[in-house]
């Protein structure tokens, strides 16, 4: 039997491999899965490229990173396929948050020209918001500059963007360390359970169906042990279509609820898994259109113009070089041809292109695909922006820092 040592973090959206393991799907691939937590994302990062797991659940945009060795001597990863798309939320403090004067999602464009407004007003008094994110190169930092940027705030001068591990952004809050933060579920209904924060934005308002985290290999792994990656993607597949299924929705919850896997209250990781949550203390859950896609519409799939629009936002905040070749690295990282030989045969849906313009979805639309009808949801940006990874330079030149 084939085994993978997986790394992930205690996030909802870890979930396709703790099922795929816990159900036995990967035993029905003849893959045998031992699963490692860790509280950092460089924890995670590290033990994958010093070879001591064999795989990851890793964020989209360290996975490129490191294959670039933009932080650090290049390790080249390869991500075949998609552990889930959007899954964030924009939270803040109670204080910050009845000072921009809103308690509730609401229009995330308004929310965010307030937010604006008031980073502005506190820089120039000296006392910059101090917002989170999980990771210098995570989605979490780039979509949260993204929406900051639209706003009229200017990430690298009216804010203090700093590094917390998701399992930490809670208690950071509680203490007053920071102001805010972007990260993944459970840890923002934790801290609105503690009464510590209220969730103002999701990033699938910001972005719907924004690339999140990713199955990582060393490249090597890959090329050497690619029949077993397939198996590996087939039994998260399939783990894909039981986290869909509502009947099935609460056991999973339960199974993530353990303290070796996420280790928070069940009604929490219910609430992110049915695209429901619970804004601000006391109030209502509120349901979320797309909060969390974990497996359908092609979910799974690793577009590479996904790839290429995160180094977009790399090369725009000074994280790498403007370069064109930097683009076809970046989306090198991708692999949709291992996702689609993995899968061919299986019914699963094969998108026929490996890129798309991102964000220019803006009802249901059905789409080429090898096998079984694709339709598409929107995949909008908040301010109506759209990436064509043929044109990637020049969206790069166009944006505003």
């Amino acid at each position: 039997m084939s085994r993978f040592r997986i790394g992930f973090l205690p996030l909802v959206d870890a979930v396709l491999p703790i099922v795929a393991h816990e159900y036995g799907l990967a035993a029905k691939e003849g893959v045998s899965i031992t699963l490692i937590r860790d509280p950092s994302w460089a924890t995670v990062r590290d033990r994958l490229i010093y070879g001591q797991t064999d795989a990851s659940h890793l964020l989209a945009p360290l996975a490129i990173a490191t294959s670039m060795g933009l932080d650090r001597p290049p390790v080249a990863l390869a991500a075949p396929f998609m552990l889930g798309l959007n899954g964030n939320t924009v939270t803040l403090s109670n204080d910050i948050a009845a000072q921009i004067g809103l308690d509730v999602i609401g229009d995330v464009t308004r929310t965010g020209r307030a937010l604006a407004d008031l980073a502005r007003a506190r820089a120039s008094q000296g006392a910059r918001l101090r917002l989170a994110v999980v990771h210098r190169y995570s989605s979490h930092n780039y979509i949260l500059r993204y929406w900051l940027a639209a706003s009229g705030c200017d990430p690298d001068h009216d804010v203090e963007i700093v590094v917390v591990p998701p399992p930490f952004i809670a208690e950071s809050l509680a203490m007053g360390e920071i102001d805010g933060s972007c990260v993944g579920e459970p840890w923002n209904s934790v801290a609105v359970a503690g009464g510590h924060g209220v969730i103002v934005a999701a990033t699938s308002q910001i972005w719907n169906r924004g690339v999140e985290k990713l199955l990582a290999f060393r490249r090597e792994t890959l090329d050497q042990r690619r029949d077993e990656v397939e198996a590996l993607i087939r039994a998260l597949h399939e783990a894909g279509k039981i986290v869909s299924d509502p009947a099935q929705r609460e056991d999973v919850a339960r199974l993530l609820a353990r303290a070796d896997y996420v280790g928070q209250p069940v009604e929490l990781i219910l609430r992110a898994l049915s695209n429901e949550i619970m804004l601000g203390q006391g109030h209502n859950a509120t349901r979320i259109r797309d909060f969390l896609v974990l497996h359908r519409e092609a979910a799974n799939f690793p577009w590479r113009s996904q790839a290429m629009w995160l180094y977009s936002q790399m090369v725009r905040w000074s994280h790498g070089a403007l370069d064109e070749q930097g683009f076809d690295e970046a989306a090198a990282v991708f692999r949709p041809d291992v996702y689609r030989s993995a899968l061919a045969g299986t019914g699963a849906i094969l998108p026929g292109a490996s890129a798309k313009v991102e964000g220019a979805i803006a009802q249901p639309l059905a789409v080429g695909s090898h096998s079984g009808r694709l339709i598409m949801g929107p995949d909008r940006f908040f301010d109506g922006g759209s990436f064509d990874p043929d044109r990637a330079l020049d969206y790069v030149r166009s944006q505003a820092k």
